[in-house]
């Protein structure tokens, strides 16, 4: 992998994000229906937060098998917003930064997904699935 090229050459282009007023039985649908584990949180289309897998799952303390945790759980879901459960103070990266400074900022384990954003225009996503893809993807080209 060539950690200088830039980010757009890795980052997920066709981002779903939610804005912050947005209720949570929508997160909880987007994770439900996508294979993805972070969701932008926008407002204006600029970017305010973002929620993880993991938010979702902590905010409904698991994932109750009885009908009344299942009730409790889709009550909250239906009355709490994205901004109540998002990170705020996210790090974003531009589509020009380099790979390296994502891989940088992932080792720190400060986040594990970075909004990219152009003009404080959202425009796509770099995780580090997104970095393992693009090095597995690279090593089954040179092992054939």
């Amino acid at each position: 992998m060539n950690v200088l090229a830039p980010v757009s050459t890795i980052m997920t282009k066709d981002v779903i994000s939610v804005a912050e007023r947005d209720r949570l039985t929508r997160v909880r649908d987007i994770f439900k229906l996508n294979a993805i584990h972070h969701i932008p949180v926008t407002r204006s289309n600029k970017v305010v937060g973002i929620i993880s897998r993991e938010d979702l799952l902590l905010f409904m303390k698991g994932l109750g098998d009885n009908t009344l945790e299942k009730i409790i759980n889709e009550t909250r879901l239906n009355n709490y917003n994205a901004e109540v459960i998002m990170t705020r103070g996210v790090g974003k990266l531009e589509p020009t930064d380099r790979i390296n400074v994502a891989l940088d900022i992932f080792s720190k384990n400060l986040f594990r997904a970075l909004p990219v954003v152009e003009n404080d225009k959202l425009v796509g996503i770099v995780t580090t699935f997104d970095i393992i893809k693009t090095i597995n993807e690279e090593t089954s080209k040179v092992n054939l």
